[in-house]
């Protein structure tokens, strides 16, 4: 029953291709039909690529969500929209037309590997990443 209960977490969202915003919309939207209920979000942020700048601005949103989800089924969902809305996975830090990173779940540290996917949370870089701080700020 236990792994039945309402957890919390914080979803960092972000585009750099296409309509970033309507990206950003989509995703939200497709996360609530995925056990996913919207708690708060803030507003959109503009912010330049990184680790390289040459790459197109993104748009970068934080979600506070609530869902019954275990930590690596919410991440599946995760990927599962990215994909839906084209992501396409060649390079590392490549442009994106969606990105969904869990920054917390129920204020816990965690760090699952299941052989297949990996899930560290927090990002042990968040500290770094002032597209994420300012937006979960």
């Amino acid at each position: 029953m236990l792994e039945n209960q309402v957890k919390i977490a914080f979803l960092a969202i972000g585009s750099n291709l296409g309509n970033k915003e309507r990206n950003i919309c989509l995703a939200k939207y497709k996360l609530q039909s995925n056990a996913v209920k919207l708690i708060k979000s803030s507003s959109n942020y503009e912010t330049l690529s990184w680790p390289n700048k040459k790459n197109p601005k993104f748009i970068n949103a934080v979600i506070k969500i609530s869902t019954t989800l275990s930590p690596m089924m919410l991440m599946q969902k995760c990927l599962n929209i990215e994909n839906e809305l084209g992501r396409k996975r060649a390079k590392k830090n490549e442009p994106r037309i969606c990105d969904i990173d869990i920054i917390d779940y129920d204020q816990k540290t965690l760090g699952i590997d299941n052989g297949i996917q990996k899930l560290i949370i927090p990002h042990p870089e968040i500290h770094k990443r002032n597209f994420v701080l300012l937006p979960l700020y």
